[in-house]
């Protein structure tokens, strides 16, 4: 039996691969330094996780809205509003299991069949994939190391065809830590905004955000920028949320309403007693999310800094999320080689940057402890010092 064609262009996971293979390792009794997940180490705040307790016992585990419980969308709304200066109504609020099905909800409401998707590289690995099962065509532009790895209006244009219906911006992003100033935000909404071109602004890491670099939500530069772009967001990254698998979206109400209607024929609901920890989460105390940005922070810049030292290796200091994303092509190796001689070699786990579209890099988390930091980037020194 064959499985459907659309299906045979995907490639697995490699941040999942590599993630497994460490974990097996440790499992065999091998000390692993894994720079691989793409999670934090924190545990879920205790007051998100009575919420759900609370939920759980009050009985709320049948049938949602397909698009989430009424009070989680007019959170999210007073979120938008508050936070990122946007005017979402809740009835353009789509509640997921998770930021991921939020972007892959956003693609499949707009793409057509042969419909190009412009992919700025180095990029987070979903993306492309997203964009083949619903038949489109991932059209990956190459950003340049000496930008802070971000797309240029001109690179936009210089990639735009008849066939283009969309592009995918994610900032702060995955897997470089390039947050976008507003300005940068504004030239390409321009250009989208000129051929009527779709944008998807994954902002996942928002709350993640060191040096001073503020996060810009695309949809609030201009009002055209509001009507072209579908806003993803979710409690994952901010909340250490990761295994909750819930994340939502905000876009013109056309598009809400399709998104809404498909999501009741494919997941129906996110988990209903997830959604009162996702309520809890915004409604409460913030905290910790200072608390776990500037733990983050530490680890970013001891992590930079080590880095890089090691002779061959550069990089660009990340401004968000949790990633270090390193230029090893001085070394000799491609990205896959060198990860898994690393691996095999120094026991430590990266992620090679064949995954995100650039083969001369490999990307490190710092969403783990100092002290695997510390030990992880010695052993790293070791094996680089060794070819």
């Amino acid at each position: 039996m064959e499985t459907a064609t659309r299906l045979k262009q995907l490639t697995p996971s490699l941040t999942l691969a590599i993630d497994s293979k460490a974990k097996a390792m440790k499992a065999e009794g091998i000390e692993v330094f894994g720079f691989g997940a793409g999670e934090p180490d924190m545990d879920t705040p205790e007051h998100i996780k009575a919420a759900a307790i609370a939920a759980l016992q009050e009985g709320r585990t049948k049938y949602t809205p397909s698009s989430g419980i009424p009070e989680l969308r007019q959170a999210i709304s007073q979120k938008f509003l508050k936070d990122n200066g946007l005017d979402y109504k809740a009835h353009q609020v789509i509640v997921s299991s998770g930021a991921k099905l939020s972007c892959f909800n956003a693609i499949a409401a707009v793409v057509n069949e042969g419909d190009e998707v412009l992919i700025p590289a180095p990029y987070w690995l979903s993306y492309p994939e997203m964009v083949r099962i619903v038949g489109g065509v991932p059209v990956i532009v190459q950003t340049r190391e000496e930008n802070n790895w971000k797309i240029t209006p001109e690179e936009f244009e210089g990639n735009m065809s008849p066939a283009t219906k969309m592009i995918i911006l994610n900032s702060p992003g995955n897997p470089t830590g390039a947050v976008y100033t507003k300005d940068e935000l504004k030239a390409l909404a321009d250009v989208a905004a000129e051929e009527d071109i779709y944008i998807l602004s994954d902002e996942i890491y928002e709350k993640l955000t060191y040096d001073g670099a503020e996060h810009v939500s695309m949809a609030s530069v201009s009002p055209e920028a509001y009507d072209l772009t579908i806003t993803v967001n979710g409690f994952s990254k901010a909340y250490s949320m990761t295994g909750w698998r819930l994340g939502y979206l905000a876009a013109p109400e056309a598009i809400a309403k399709a998104i809404d209607s498909m999501q009741s024929h494919m997941t129906s609901n996110a988990c209903s007693f997830a959604q009162y920890g996702g309520l809890a989460a915004l409604t409460g105390d913030q905290q910790c999310v200072t608390d776990m940005r500037e733990e983050f922070d530490i680890r970013r810049q001891y992590m930079f800094e080590r880095l890089t030292q090691i002779p061959g290796i550069t990089a660009v200091k990340p401004q968000g999320a949790f990633y270090v994303l390193a230029n090893i092509s001085s070394l000799g190796l491609k990205s896959q080689n060198f990860s898994d001689r690393l691996l095999s070699k120094g026991n430590v786990a990266v992620v090679p940057g064949v995954a995100f579209g650039d083969d001369r890099t490999v990307r490190l988390s710092y969403a783990t402890s100092l002290d695997v930091i510390k030990s992880g980037l010695d052993r790293i020194e070791e094996f680089c010092k060794s070819l």
